[in-house]
């Protein structure tokens, strides 16, 4: 990849399911090392983005841009081994209910392979203890709380060490304390594990704590994008949208 190229890039990208048409025109970069919020009201196709970037979603028009490569043009095999590097936590967690928590997080590293059952103990506790919860490994997800179900699905996105970790509203129903938890491990896996994040999210507080970047997305396109305080503080769009006064033509 070029020296302080985009890690993520869409160009010119259109979805359309038959006659609707969620985006015409998105255009947008994420640079290495940031975390960028994807801002926009309900219903405007934030999520698909994400289902873009991991290559689960192909866009009707356009290119998506992943680590310098093009996905659209990848091949099944191609877009497995783009998909190591990247991890994402689902709303809701997505966990399987029939697998220990243990399992859940060790799911990536056992369907991408290479790696031994020592190997994947030592991944998987490491990763717990990265999100506080070291020693429940035998649990199931039934037993956890929403917080904990969020956190064992960041476990799960980080355990193949990747270099982007998407999040599709990551603090949904959670209460203040394990919104600030997940809020500080964002911050954390950036900092300290060096991880990209795109982070989808209606929680503006949140998106306040987190974001380096706010990316507006309106009416298949985006609005305006630019630093997060900045853009809080004196952009008229971004200051509709955030005090509940934005009217989507």
């Amino acid at each position: 990849m070029e020296q302080n190229a985009p890690i993520i890039k869409l160009e010119n990208i259109g979805i359309q399911f038959g006659s609707f048409v969620v985006h015409r025109n998105i255009n947008l970069h994420v640079d290495a090392g940031e975390v960028v919020t994807i801002l926009g009201p309900s219903g405007t196709g934030k999520t698909l983005i994400l289902k873009m970037i991991i290559g689960l979603l192909r866009p009707t028009q356009g290119k998506v841009w992943v680590f310098d490569q093009e996905l659209c043009g990848l091949s099944e095999a191609g877009l497995r081994d783009t998909r190591k590097h990247v991890g994402m936590l689902f709303q809701g967690a997505a966990l399987f209910d029939s697998l220990s928590v243990f399992e859940n997080v060790a799911y990536s590293l056992r369907e991408f392979g290479g790696h031994t059952q020592e190997q994947i103990k030592e991944i998987v506790e490491e990763r717990l203890r990265v999100v506080g919860l070291s020693g429940i490994g035998k649990k199931f997800p039934p037993q956890l709380s929403g917080g904990q179900r969020k956190r064992v699905g960041l476990a799960r996105a980080l355990a193949s060490s990747p270099r982007v970790v998407l999040f599709d509203e990551p603090t949904t129903g959670l209460d203040p304390t394990a919104i600030r938890m997940i809020d500080d491990l964002i911050l954390t896996i950036k900092k300290d594990l060096g991880v990209t994040c795109v982070v989808v999210t209606h929680d503006i507080d949140s998106a306040k704590r987190i974001s380096d970047r706010w990316i507006l997305v309106s009416d298949g396109e985006v609005v305006v994008e630019g630093p997060a305080r900045e853009l809080a503080e004196s952009h008229p769009e971004v200051k509709k949208f955030i005090t509940g006064n934005w009217k989507d033509d």
